[in-house]
């Protein structure tokens, strides 16, 4: 949809299924409201961040991969790396997981034996249970991702998950994404804020948590993170949609923070 792309990622389509498929690409006029464009700017930047920081991370030596309410990220499934570079663990609810692998088996799309299914509820049990559960090896380094989740936890749930990567061995690092107080936008960012509130609330997703930038890495520090790097909109914007002719751009909602122990 858009040119060039922020993060190309060749199984998006396949595995929402031929029938999504054929609609998103029969109206795409729908995704070009000005919530939509910032949305999914939103969503491909904070992918691409990711993978960035999971490209050094295996540089340096980390082999395992844990990817935190995975949802359809299809990162496992075109895998650069080989089995014995790196292994992916995907968290979510146990429901997610089974209807993902259904969609998987419908649109053709393999399993690695580089992946490994880690079923698991944020609110009823600690993330190390689920992950040792899944064969994760704890004292090794890993890198972890969790992107588009934490604003629907409550604020223990996302601190606890933190402190488990802070917990990980020298090496190990995280990328994550949190939405800051309404106070830090503008009258049109608090406009599609609400907007989008509203239609997640409504199929019951509701915002739960937000975070004060200058705070949370603070936490991260006491935490045991000694590199602690707070990635803006402004500094997104720079990096990944400066110079673009269509005017793409994420708005002021979608912060991340990359920590490495």
């Amino acid at each position: 949809m858009d040119d060039p792309r922020i993060f190309d990622d060749p199984l998006a389509l396949r595995i929402i299924g031929a029938e999504a498929e054929k609609a998103l690409r029969s109206n795409p006029e729908y995704f070009q409201t000005d919530l939509l464009r910032h949305l999914r700017a939103l969503i491909a930047m904070r992918s691409r961040y990711a993978e960035d920081g999971l490209a050094e991370a295996v540089s340096g030596g980390v082999r395992q991969y844990v990817i935190l309410g995975a949802g359809l990220d299809t990162f496992a499934y075109r895998n650069p790396y080989t089995e014995n570079l790196l292994h992916v663990f995907e968290v979510d609810h146990p429901a997610t997981q089974e209807w993902k692998r259904e969609q998987l088996k419908n649109q053709g799309i393999s399993i690695p034996a580089s992946l490994t299914f880690a079923p698991f509820d944020f609110e009823k049990e600690t993330l190390a249970q689920g992950l040792i559960r899944a064969g994760f090896r704890v004292g090794e380094p890993a890198f972890f991702s969790w992107l588009g989740v934490a604003i629907y936890l409550t604020e223990t749930a996302v601190m606890e998950t933190l402190a488990f990567a802070a917990s990980s061995p020298a090496g190990s690092g995280i990328v994550f994404e949190f939405s800051v107080p309404l106070s830090y936008l503008n009258e049109t960012q608090r406009a599609r804020r609400k907007e989008l509130a509203d239609r997640l609330a409504a199929i019951g997703e509701p915002f739960l948590t937000f975070f004060d930038p200058s705070s949370l890495e603070r936490d991260l520090r006491r935490m045991g993170f000694g590199h602690v790097e707070h990635f803006a909109p402004k500094e997104a914007n720079l990096r990944y949609f400066k110079d673009r002719a269509d005017g793409l751009s994420v708005g002021g909602s979608g912060h991340l923070m990359k920590a490495r122990v």
